[in-house]
């Protein structure tokens, strides 16, 4: 396969600007916020907090517990494209059937988001590990950094659409806001779709060495998956990385997912939050690209180290907001390196895992992201309801919840200085003659 093809690197990127459009207008900005105001009939203000961090995490265990056991399945059957396929299709059409639910349903609602996580998050676990088949050693940062990007930027013309047609329904022909909303639930289904084709047609994937039925190949994954259990005991690097990665990137999902409903808390409406929303999209878009030339320049992992001890500082941050100044302040910290700590961390991990298993080693690295996506919200909310049933307002609650989420980032801030990059290099290639 040749590496390093630009139809190859488009059309996998242009995954990223597809689904990104889920992470930023739904899990991000519209479902929080359509969810209180119309869904949550009967919720009082902190159950409903609650049952969205509680959403949040229902369907990252779900993904997570399934990952390396679907990844070493597709590594046996040179399946990626088939399973991303079948869990975009999932995504697509649970992110579009949002549109149909009615105001007060919100058990409904809560059923649908929770399927459309899966696909998102099972996709990505396909998604991320054909970056190997894509670019080089030598073009990985880069290329990894680019996806983020251009996810940022299709997320961000999206959700500005959308933002636009939920502040200005008249100006689309709909009846009210409320209609504008579910239409934009809609439009993130359809440009998802839209938007995967590319990689579907321009990455591929290498033809087995011989035919393979169904059945075959989960005997053959649940084998890799029982040996690769026993490897990853001695690959002290990777395990030392997935664990400094399961803390800190607890942070960033538990910021993106929970950011929105914490500053509705605070009192700030939609003419600041959606602003605020997009600030990042823009932002990280250049910035995700300068990430992947300063991973590069520095070395991927004293760039990590910087882009985590940002997140900690944002954490920190975010609990004494005050602001319309502080909430935009904090937007453009966000974009200044979300999209960096995210592709570096992708970059950093394929350099020492094997190549051969690289879906099944990134259905562990998935895993341990999607459980981190389950701890933080669990964290969250359960330090807001703690401090509820002692008395304290709402708005104390969530700024404590927030600013508890900076021991995630000290803590996989201080495993990742302790990984070896060179030691993992020399492991990966020993495990993959």
């Amino acid at each position: 396969m040749q590496l390093d093809n630009r139809k190859a690197v488009f059309g996998w990127t242009m995954y990223d600007w597809a689904n990104s459009a889920f992470a930023t207008s739904i899990m991000a900005g519209l479902f929080p916020f359509f969810f209180r105001e119309y869904w949550r009939a009967g919720l009082d203000e902190s159950n409903t907090q609650i049952l969205l961090a509680l959403a949040n995490s229902v369907g990252s265990i779900v993904v997570a517990l399934s990952a390396p056991l679907l990844g070493a399945i597709a590594d046996r059957g040179t399946a990626k494209k088939k399973f991303l396929m079948f869990f975009a299709f999932l995504g697509v059409v649970m992110t579009s059937s949002l549109y149909l639910v009615s105001k007060g349903e919100w058990p409904l609602a809560v059923m649908l988001y929770v399927l459309s996580c899966i696909g998102f998050c099972g996709g990505n676990i396909f998604y991320d590990s054909l970056i190997t088949g894509v670019a080089s050693e030598k073009k990985m940062d880069f290329v990894s950094a680019l996806g983020y990007a251009l996810g940022y930027l299709g997320g961000g013309i999206l959700f500005s659409l959308n933002a636009w047609m939920v502040l200005r329904p008249e100006t689309f022909w709909f009846a009210g806001r409320d209609e504008a909303v579910r239409f934009a639930f809609l439009s993130v289904g359809i440009w998802w779709a839209a938007f995967s084709v590319p990689i579907f047609l321009f990455v591929k994937e290498p033809e087995a060495s011989q035919p393979v039925s169904g059945l075959q190949m989960v005997r053959a994954g649940l084998n890799q998956l029982r040996g690769t259990f026993h490897e990853i005991r001695h690959l002290k690097t990777v395990f030392l990385f997935l664990l400094a990665y399961w803390l800190y990137i607890d942070g960033v999902d538990t910021i993106i997912r929970m950011a929105i409903n914490h500053a509705q808390n605070l009192g700030f409406r939609e003419d600041v939050l959606i602003p605020a929303l997009l600030i990042p999209q823009f932002v990280g878009f250049p910035c995700a690209i300068g990430f992947g030339y300063l991973g590069g320049r520095l070395g991927t992992k004293r760039a990590l180290l910087i882009a985590v001890a940002s997140y900690l500082f944002i954490s920190l941050w975010g609990a004494f907001i005050q602001s319309k100044a502080d909430v935009y302040v904090l937007a453009v910290l966000i974009g200044l390196v979300q999209g960096g700590i995210q592709a570096l961390s992708r970059s950093f991990y394929t350099r020492i895992i094997p190549v051969n298993k690289s879906a099944e080693y990134f259905g562990f690295y998935n895993m341990l992201g999607k459980f981190a996506a389950v701890i933080g919200p669990l964290l969250l909310a359960g330090v807001v309801w703690l401090l509820k049933s002692m008395g304290y307002s709402p708005d104390i609650s969530s700024r404590i919840g927030i600013g508890s989420i900076s021991l995630m980032f000290i803590a996989g801030g201080i495993l990742l200085y302790f990984v070896d990059e060179k030691k993992g290099r020399q492991e990966a290639r020993y495990l993959s003659e």
